[in-house]
């Protein structure tokens, strides 16, 4: 029988490989329910190559024009709404969610997807950032795997296999450093969008990319590994690997390091989740330690990317603070892409939220959501001065 998968978030950088590699392993996997945000163009486009059971676009406003487009496949269902988001993922025949939306809206659908018992491949990572310790006792409740599908914490599980229990000493967690790695301070204060979206190595969708620009991107990992690996957040090293070949790795109490390798290549951590615990044939290009020469590793600059330090103080934090870190990220992310706050401003109007925000140490989901809200409002109200 095929894998049935739903990918939520399938117009995006992730969802659009992981349907390469369903496509390359057509035999294997088959597409039971897509979803996007917006773009109901190549929602409609994909429904049509990989004819699923459900199409969901979130925004209701695009339903009829999803609707007119699909009207030519009526065995196709088309639904739209957060709501119908929620429902698709309990669908009965879905053996496997992948959850590649970006930012807080992919919270609700992970949870149900959890209750339903799906498998998750998880490249939602705002998912963890935000409610790890409610996930992880979701998950552990409902008996439902949780397999990563970032590209470090993919190594890093890589890296665990076949380690049983053996206790991790350390993570090496690698960031390329993106495009702003070798600019002074004086040089990142005058960046413009189209210099952050310019990425050395991934090419990924525009928040994720101007993320990984103020190494935000990193501070989230550094927690979304904390709950993944259940270790303390100062087992976790970021080193800045500017060539993305070792895409992080583990050190174990005998001192002995294990890591992955790889050409940068976002469908190997897509395919290895699916497949787990087996490894399939990917096509595509292979690691030349010839060719790659020398492989260089650094300390992040916390002053210059201050972003970075702030997520490791939010974890140091604990309760909702992660989430109030996410949400204002998300409105400065948005507001430096639409030329409404400057680079570094972002950091700035960050830490100035998580001053103001209501801190909860032991937060419910309620909390979560009522959090989110406030901080948004807050950050807003900031960048807008």
């Amino acid at each position: 029988m095929k894998k049935q998968i739903a990918i939520l978030g399938s117009t995006g950088s992730i969802g659009t490989q992981a349907l390469e590699v369903i496509e390359e392993h057509s035999d294997l996997y088959e597409v039971y329910c897509l979803t996007a945000n917006n773009k109901v163009e190549l929602l409609a486009e994909q429904a049509h190559k990989f004819k699923p059971a459900a199409i969901v676009i979130a925004n209701e406003a695009r339903y009829d024009e999803l609707k007119s487009l699909m009207s030519d496949m009526p065995d196709v269902k088309v639904y739209a709404g957060a709501q119908a988001l929620n429902e698709i993922v309990e669908a009965g025949p879905i053996n496997m969610v992948l959850t590649a939306m970006v930012g807080f809206s992919g919270l609700n659908p992970t949870i149900h997807a959890i209750k339903a018992g799906k498998t998750i491949c998880l490249a939602n990572k705002e998912t963890l950032v935000v409610a790890g310790e409610l996930i992880l006792q979701l998950a552990q409740q409902y008996h439902t795997p949780i397999l990563p599908v970032d590209s470090e914490h993919s190594a890093i599980f890589q890296s665990l296999v076949g380690e049983d229990q053996n206790p991790i000493e350390k993570i090496l967690l690698t960031a390329s450093g993106g495009p702003f790695r070798l600019k002074s301070m004086e040089e990142i204060a005058h960046v413009t969008k189209a210099d952050a979206l310019r990425h050395p190595t991934w090419d990924m969708g525009a928040k994720i990319t101007i993320d990984s620009a103020s190494m935000m991107n990193k501070g989230f990992e550094v927690i979304e590994a904390k709950w993944l690996f259940g270790v303390d957040a100062k087992q976790i090293q970021v080193l800045v690997h500017p060539q993305s070949i070792v895409h992080s790795a583990v050190q174990f109490q005998d001192g002995s390091v294990k890591a992955q390798l790889g050409v940068p290549d976002m469908r190997l951590p897509i395919q290895y989740a699916f497949s787990f615990p087996q490894r399939l044939h990917l096509s595509g290009e292979r690691l030349d330690l010839f060719k790659a020469q020398h492989l260089e590793f650094f300390e992040p600059d916390l002053e210059k990317f201050r972003c970075l330090a702030l997520a490791f103080e939010a974890i140091d934090k604990g309760g909702n603070m992660p989430c109030i870190v996410n949400a204002a990220n998300e409105i400065v992310n948005r507001g430096f892409l639409e030329d409404k706050c400057g680079f570094l401003q972002m950091g700035d109007i960050i830490a100035e939220t998580m001053q103001r925000a209501t801190f909860d140490k032991n937060p419910s989901y309620d909390t979560y959501i009522a959090t989110d809200a406030e901080a948004r409002r807050i950050a807003t109200e900031l960048m807008n001065k």
